[in-house]
């Protein structure tokens, strides 16, 4: 599809002292990761195994091979290093769902097909998934009732955004 880096993971702090880290990762699937050979923003390559739950051995993978990081003081040098995999790494999304990274650039059009703008961010704080629309920085809740058509492989969203509400204070 394209070139563009997802970002799965996130080495945490190291776990222990042969050399495991705890892993952030940010699949529906944790253990899927241990699939992928995992890059940083370095260009450096890594394979993961995981030991329990979130706590991982983390390989460097060379030319020559992998390398098992072995200690606690090199893990500790990973922490917060940003594991990605190439886009067209991951499977195809299943209907209806969609991959963050892969509505982002989408133009986004009013209900009469206008152009209002471009996705520039998708956005989830825990409340729900919203589409940040620039210019102007304007957030759309990402529900079928705001967001009824999106057409990745065409390039573009159809935004219904919600009536707006302007709290007064009674005096």
């Amino acid at each position: 599809m394209n070139d563009r880096l997802i970002l799965m993971g996130v080495i945490g702090k190291p776990h222990g002292v042969r050399g495991q880290v705890r892993v952030n990762v940010f699949a529906e699937d944790p253990e899927s990761l241990a699939a992928y050979t995992l890059t940083d923003r370095k260009g450096r390559q890594f394979a993961l195994e995981w030991a329990h739950e979130n706590a991982a051995w983390i390989s460097e993978v060379t030319p020559k091979g992998k390398r098992r990081i072995a200690d606690r003081t090199e893990a500790e040098t990973l922490t917060n290093v940003e594991l990605f995999i190439p886009r067209e790494a991951l499977p195809e999304a299943e209907e209806e769902e969609f991959y963050f990274a892969d509505l982002i650039g989408l133009q986004a059009r009013g209900e009469a097909g206008e152009e209002i703008g471009r996705v520039a961010n998708v956005l989830d704080y825990g409340a729900g998934v919203s589409l940040e629309i620039m210019p102007g920085g304007r957030l759309i809740p990402f529900t079928k009732a705001c967001v009824p058509v999106v057409n990745v492989s065409e390039g573009f969203v159809v935004v219904i955004p919600p009536a707006e509400v302007e709290a007064r204070e009674d005096a």
